[in-house]
This record gives structure tokens, C-alpha cells and sequence, in this order.
């Protein structure tokens, strides 16, 4: 589960391509309205707005209501937690492709 919010793990959230497209769209606009949103997805609002509250509940997302409009803007801190799980990882492949490759210099002489 996420540190940052119990209810949803955030690589449950990042999983769904749909909710991906979601996040990179907060990120490049920084606060969008549900009907500006659904207009990028060949799904209706009700379908968006359930992937919304994936990512609500993960901690992805935060919304605030603007008279009868409710307007979605990413909250980016808990992708930390698959940066650094990516981080660990790549550390992880350096170390063995160098062992590998003096593995092999070795074999070569």
C-alpha cells in the first residue's frame, strides 16, 4: 500500500493506461475541469470520473470545487515512491550488466 494514502497502492493507480494519460494531462495543464478532461477520452464522464477517484484515493490527484464545477490538478509526491522503487532497480541492472560484462572480458582472454 501507499505511505501516503492507505486506501489505494500507486502502482494499483498507475497501472490503468487511461489513468496514466490522466496524470500526464494534470502535469502538462496543471488544473483542469472533469468535462475538459473527458473531451481527451472516448469514455463519458462517469467512466473519467471513476479513474479520477482511483487516483484521488491514491493521493495522485486533489480536487477542489469552483461553483458547480469540481477542477483536478495532480498531486506528483506520491510518484516518489516509483521513482525510487525504479531507482533501486536500476542500480540493480548497472551492477550486474558490469559483472557481466567483466565476465565476459575475462572469458575473452
Amino acid at each position: 500500500m501507499s505511505e501516503n494514502n492507505p486506501l489505494r497502492d500507486v502502482f494499483d493507480a498507475i497501472a490503468d493506461p487511461t489513468r496514466r494519460r490522466l496524470i500526464r494531462l494534470l502535469a502538462e495543464a496543471g488544473e483542469l475541469p472533469l468535462h475538459r478532461l473527458t473531451e481527451s477520452f472516448p469514455m463519458g464522464r462517469t467512466a473519467v470520473s471513476k479513474h479520477l477517484r482511483i487516483l484521488k484515493e491514491a493521493g495522485l490527484v486533489v480536487d477542489r470545487k469552483v461553483g458547480r464545477e469540481t477542477r483536478y490538478r495532480l498531486n506528483a509526491l506520491p510518484l516518489k515512491e516509483i521513482q525510487d522503487w525504479v531507482a533501486f532497480y536500476s542500480v540493480f541492472w548497472s551492477a550486474n550488466m558490469s559483472r557481466l560484462n567483466q565476465f565476459l572480458e575475462e572469458e575473452e582472454e
